[in-house]
């Protein structure tokens, strides 16, 4: 080696050397929160690396959005070599490709930056390491502002890759953002670290469309009412385990309440662990600072086991004891609605008198509403009450319901259009189904529309008719019945070819059913078509209809 090389590599040397003292310990500091991140794929394979770095005590730290993408798992080793799961997303921006998530730990803290650092000013790359933190300065070219008070840094430097989610340090050692390598070579930029503060837990958050491209759970929110909400969200997604790990996570969260411990028994139910189930809820009771909630969901738990699982046996629950948990409840805490749960159960057990009692007796009280009256109708009509009787329990119903909700009334329009309907009192009863169908905004069942397509016909309010039928069919493509009323009401109006098209798709669904052949028949016989309606016709009396001969003859068609 020449000495012009030597003395290239002794100033190099003594350039790296002052550059290492001329950093302020308290950069230094901040790389014991530097940590590496590591997330995997659903069958345990590495997704993505990066880095990020711890922001509070809490275990809560901020990194890179793109590595959850898709992401099953999350794993971090920090500056001591230590191995620790991400438990929980806290919130995502992907504009700005930054998230904040939780470790469980007690971890070394980056400090966030007080002040924003400005153009020109020198600031410090802290690297991960296990051993001494690796920190590099570089100047900001540039700042720009987001959100009014959250800046964004842009640097002109070619940066390591592996430095992606590090963070960016003043000289006082405060965190003044997260570094993202730019898609060009020569430039960096680093996102306000602090703008992960706008990252609030709710009881929707969960329903925040980014965080559901991650499986790794969403934090619960620190109110219980709320974190309920969320585990009320979560059940609805059809991913049952991550739900479990919902449930878990709020057992622990708060472990006080009734509400865990009835969530995980309910899951227990689903998979007729009965025995597992009735063990946490016995915890619930337990544990529960609202004992009188506890016995309510204890009771509730039984109740839906014997109404939905009934052939699945359990001596250890029955109707009876639900009840007895509902009285329990209530002699902790004498509320309406233990009440009403008792007198559900009642019903169910076939007291009808004695449920239908309660339920008008809590009518009088401020549980008063809508239900209770329509409740009071069911035991009526198991206690063979006249339609006249049943009418003015669910015209009650109706009137209270709409007094605070019109919706929650359809069901009572529903049932007193029945009423209505097979008592032949049609145009009250096409009012009725009017109203539900505008209640549910179109949302009924095909058999619904069914029914309020016969109740129409009886009243040659045949357009409206036909719609309805035309919406049965298309909530229940294969049932050939509605066709074939479809068919006939088409045939009925004058309809004629329509009404031969619908006999067709009727036909390909079920062309041993002979009411189509028959109403195909004549509409073809009135479109004087009498080969095709001959053939038809006797299709049908193949069949074995009766009709048939007697309409091969009137059009002459034998």
């Amino acid at each position: 080696m020449n000495k012009k090389n030597i003395y290239l590599l002794i100033f190099c040397l003594l350039l790296s050397v002052l550059t290492t003292l001329a950093q302020p310990s308290q950069v230094q500091d901040v790389g014991k929160s530097v940590f590496s991140l590591t997330t995997f794929k659903a069958d345990g394979s590495i997704l993505a690396s990066s880095h990020g770095f711890f922001i509070n005590e809490n275990g809560e730290a901020v990194s890179d959005w793109t590595p959850f993408v898709n992401a099953a798992k999350a794993v971090i080793v920090d500056a001591n070599g230590q191995k620790m799961d991400v438990v929980a997303m806290i919130g995502v921006n992907e504009l700005y490709d930054i998230c904040k998530f939780r470790v469980n730990c007690k971890p070394e803290v980056a400090p966030l930056a007080t002040s924003p650092a400005t153009a020109n000013e020198k600031v410090w790359l802290v690297n991960y390491s296990v051993k001494k933190a690796k920190c590099k300065q570089y100047s900001v070219k540039s700042v720009e502002t987001f959100m009014e008070k959250y800046n964004y840094y842009i640097f002109s430097d070619k940066i390591q890759e592996n430095a992606q989610g590090c963070p960016m340090v003043n000289g006082k050692g405060q965190v003044i953002g997260i570094l993202q390598i730019a898609k060009t070579k020569d430039e960096f930029h680093a996102t306000d670290a602090a703008f992960t503060n706008t990252f609030v837990i709710n009881g929707l958050t969960i329903n925040t469309p980014a965080l559901r491209q991650t499986s790794i759970p969403v934090a619960l929110p620190e109110k219980e009412d709320e974190a309920l909400l969320t585990l009320m969200m979560a059940s609805n997604k059809g991913d049952s385990v991550l739900y479990t790990r919902y449930i878990e996570d709020f057992i622990r969260q708060f472990p006080r309440s009734a509400e865990g411990y009835m969530a995980r028994a309910q899951n227990a139910v689903r998979s007729l662990q009965f025995d597992t189930a009735d063990k946490d809820m016995l915890l619930a009771i337990d544990n529960a600072e609202k004992k009188d909630a506890a016995h309510s969901n204890y009771s509730r738990l039984i109740f839906e086991k014997e109404v939905y699982y009934p052939n699945a046996e359990y001596p250890n629950w029955n109707f009876q004891k639900s009840l007895d948990e509902a009285k329990k409840a209530y002699e902790i805490n004498p509320l309406p609605i233990y009440l009403h749960q008792q007198a559900q159960i009642i019903y169910t057990m076939g007291d009808y008198q004695t449920a239908y009692d309660m339920f008008m007796g809590l009518t009088k009280t401020d549980l008063r509403n809508g239900e209770l009256f329509y409740e009071a109708a069911q035991c009526k009509s198991h206690l063979q009450a006249s339609n006249d009787e049943l009418i003015v329990l669910l015209d009650s119903a109706i009137n209270v319901s709409e007094e605070v909700n019109t919706n929650n009334a359809a069901p009572y329009y529903l049932a007193r259009g029945r009423i209505y309907d097979t008592t032949g009192e049609y145009r009250k009863a096409v009012v009725d189904y009017n109203k539900y169908d505008t209640l549910m905004y179109g949302r009924g069942s095909h058999e619904f529309y069914y029914l309020k397509f016969k109740c129409e016909s009886k009243i040659r309010q045949y357009k409206q008719a036909l719609n309805d039928i035309a919406h049965a069919i298309v909530l229940n493509q294969k049932e050939p019945t509605y066709y074939a009323e479809m068919a006939s009401l088409q045939l009925k109006v004058n309809q004629l070819e329509d009404a031969i098209t619908t006999s067709d798709m009727c036909i390909k669904i079920d062309s041993s059913y002979s009411d189509p052949y028959i109403i195909k028949g004549i509409a073809l016989a009135e479109l004087k078509r009498n080969e095709e309606a001959a053939t038809a016709l006797k299709k049908a009396k193949e069949l074995g209809d009766d009709r048939a001969d007697e309409l091969l003859k009137k059009y002459k068609l034998e």
